[in-house]
């Protein structure tokens, strides 16, 4: 299916793929992101969320695009206009466990579980889930789905209030401002400091924190992080 584009090339983003299902008899059409897969801290979190068509919200992005602000504003107008939307996390130990790419899936998975009513189709952020329901994978979803943007929007406003509340049990790391993510205080924090139970031990940059390499590694491959 060919990207909704604005006249300036830009991707649009746009209810076209809910309408189209909702066209073909599906009732709840839900939108699936994850974020956090690139923190180096804490658990990834995803979101599924069952537009009304009746009760539309204007203003829905990819959640990157947005500022704090605009994000709470819309995570809270999602939560009382949406047909359903749930939460679920994956932690730390778990993706060390299963890697992140399995544990992403399965928060993803998660979520959908926890909808009511029940999701009869999926719309999901560039992956495909393991349930019985039909589904399609978007490539850039949160840009050009209005669902998933406000899957990711939700996500994204519940995870950084966590990271909010656990700068105050691990200070030190910056959690507020970083999320978590690889940043140059991140990594001066992981030399100074070591990291926490809540770090992923199975990622580069929390395995090298206790040798010099972690500072060529933040100079050189922060962006991969981020």
């Amino acid at each position: 299916m060919p990207r909704a584009e604005s006249p300036t090339g830009r991707i649009r983003c746009s209810g076209t793929d809910e309408r189209k299902l909702r066209g073909e008899g599906y009732r709840a059409v839900a939108g699936v992101d994850e974020v956090g897969r690139g923190s180096l801290f804490g658990p990834v979190v995803a979101a599924a969320v069952v537009l009304s068509a009746e009760r539309p919200i204007r203003g829905l992005n990819d959640s990157k695009r947005l500022d704090p602000e605009r994000r709470e504003v819309l995570a809270l107008r999602i939560r009382d206009r949406a047909v359903a939307c749930a939460i679920a996390s994956v932690d730390a130990a778990t993706i060390d466990r299963i890697n992140i790419y399995q544990a992403s899936r399965l928060a993803m998975k998660m979520a959908v579980e926890r909808l009511f009513p029940p999701a009869d189709f999926l719309l999901v952020d560039a992956l495909f889930l393991d349930m019985p329901v039909p589904q399609r994978a978007l490539i850039k979803g949160d840009a050009r789905c209005q669902a998933i943007a406000a899957a990711s929007i939700v996500a994204k406003v519940h995870r950084d209030a966590l990271m909010a509340e656990l700068d105050a049990v691990y200070p030190g790391y910056g959690l507020r401002r970083h999320k978590g993510y690889f940043t140059s205080e991140h990594a001066r924090a992981l030399r100074e400091l070591g990291p926490t139970g809540l770090h992923r031990a199975s990622f580069e940059p929390v395995r090298l924190s206790a040798t010099t390499q972690l500072e060529l590694f933040a100079n050189e491959g922060a962006e991969a992080w981020s």
